[in-house]
């Protein structure tokens, strides 16, 4: 093991970027905590941190161009909308989609909440439309906010609703897919990579089924997006959703991406979302336009652009394989640790950087706490996922979540502050 891991350590310094370089372009890892300790964020699963040129892109959109957008024949406002729209052109080339295709919202948890509400806002006529013959299929380790959504839809419209469960080593139980996504599902909604488990899910057997049945695909990208290449025309799916703060961008800004937007009705409605209105009755702009009434989050999907940029310039390819790198280097250490049981897939494959794992008697909570205390930061309770915790009858975990600016020292830090802990809960 001794030499594998050596081996390991050599391809993770032979990674293309330099990630002692990357870290100098994050301000936040110039301070210190916890008595002049050294940050040790293995937290970016919940947030990520932000390089300094995504911070000044938003902070300069405010002090330069800060005007509304698609609103105004002023020059200030000529130049927040070419900001604005310049964002969601690198979003979309980041994602290999096209302009038309893109909706800025506020967050990932809005874009899946506004696939919902449209759908239940769908008449009948309309694809999207469900009765109470139709069925929403999603797994069980679903975030919430991938979750509840649906649950909401299937009560308003009557609509079944289905999953797939988890096994005990946190892959999808796909061998029943043909009875769960049967005749009449309209919806089937899933996680790309799970935010607890790691896991990255097989996508071309549900998507297959999916559509042989006439079903669209609805894709959570927040744990997935900001870690690997996306292309949508190769995944296959009908829609997808990221969060921008997940991405080295701000907070306050998501994206939806779908080719069937003109299908799906709005369900916000007021400025800029319109075409025409009379007192009695209204026409809406066409798509990404139809679903961002309001004034938008402007300066942050300014940033959000500018996250995209610096992620591009590293290579997508480079940061996937520096963190799978990574990841087999934590699990390795992790699994070295006595009475430690990590959650979830126990090797690299099909699986991301984020690791959940308990630690004999000591609860998650309280590990998390004293990890804090030696200038680790790492996430602990069920995730958003209560339903999976439960499954595997986790009620809590600790996660640490890797991300392209963590290193091998940061997780020699982790594995020194959990033998720490063992001993200070003796």
């Amino acid at each position: 093991r001794s030499e594998w891991l050596r081996r390991l350590c050599e391809q993770v310094r032979r990674m293309s970027f330099n990630v002692a370089k990357v870290r100098q372009d994050f301000p936040i890892f110039e301070r210190t905590i916890r008595d002049g300790k050294k940050l040790v964020y293995l937290d970016s699963g919940a947030t990520s941190q932000k390089p300094l040129s995504v911070i000044e892109a938003e902070s300069n959109f405010y002090k330069f161009h800060n005007a509304a957008v698609h609103r105004g024949a002023h020059q200030l406002a000529e130049e927040a909308t070419d900001a604005f729209e310049g964002a969601r052109l690198k979003v979309a080339q980041f994602l290999g989609a096209q302009e038309e295709e893109i909706v800025i919202t506020k967050s990932a948890t809005e874009s899946l909440n506004l696939i919902a509400y449209a759908m239940g806002n769908a008449e009948p006529g309309n694809p999207f439309h469900l009765t109470n013959k139709n069925r929403i299929v999603v797994t069980e380790m679903e975030h919430h906010a991938n979750l509840i959504p649906w649950q909401q839809l299937a009560a308003r419209t009557g609509a079944e609703l289905k999953w797939f469960e988890v096994t005990p080593e946190g892959r999808l139980d796909l061998s029943n897919i043909e009875t769960i996504i049967s005749e009449g599902t309209k919806i089937v909604s899933l996680t790309h990579q799970s935010n607890v488990l790691g896991t990255i899910n097989p996508l071309e057997a549900i998507v297959k089924r999916a559509h042989e049945v006439g079903a669209v695909v609805v894709l959570d990208a927040c744990q997935s997006v900001p870690h690997m290449p996306i292309d949508v025309t190769e995944l296959g799916v009908d829609f997808l959703a990221f969060s921008g703060h997940k991405a080295v961008g701000p907070t306050g800004v998501g994206v939806l991406w779908s080719s069937k937007l003109n299908e799906l009705p709005p369900f916000l409605f007021g400025g800029s979302m319109i075409e025409t209105v009379t007192m009695t009755s209204a026409t809406w702009a066409p798509a990404p336009r139809k679903f961002e009434a309001g004034v938008p989050n402007m300066a942050q999907a300014v940033g959000l652009g500018a996250a995209i940029d610096y992620l591009t310039a590293l290579g997508m390819d480079k940061v996937f394989e520096h963190e799978v790198a990574l990841t087999g280097y934590l699990l390795n250490g992790l699994m070295e640790i006595p009475d430690l049981a990590i959650v979830g897939p126990t090797t690299t494959q099909a699986r991301g950087g984020s690791v959940s794992f308990t630690v004999g008697h000591i609860h998650p909570h309280d590990l998390g706490q004293y990890l804090d205390s030696q200038g680790v930061a790492v996430r602990t309770g069920h995730h958003c996922a209560w339903p999976l915790t439960r499954k595997l009858g986790v009620p809590a975990t600790t996660r640490a979540s890797l991300y392209l600016y963590n290193n091998e020292s940061d997780c020699d830090a982790l594995f020194a502050a959990i033998r720490g802990a063992q001993g200070y809960f003796a």
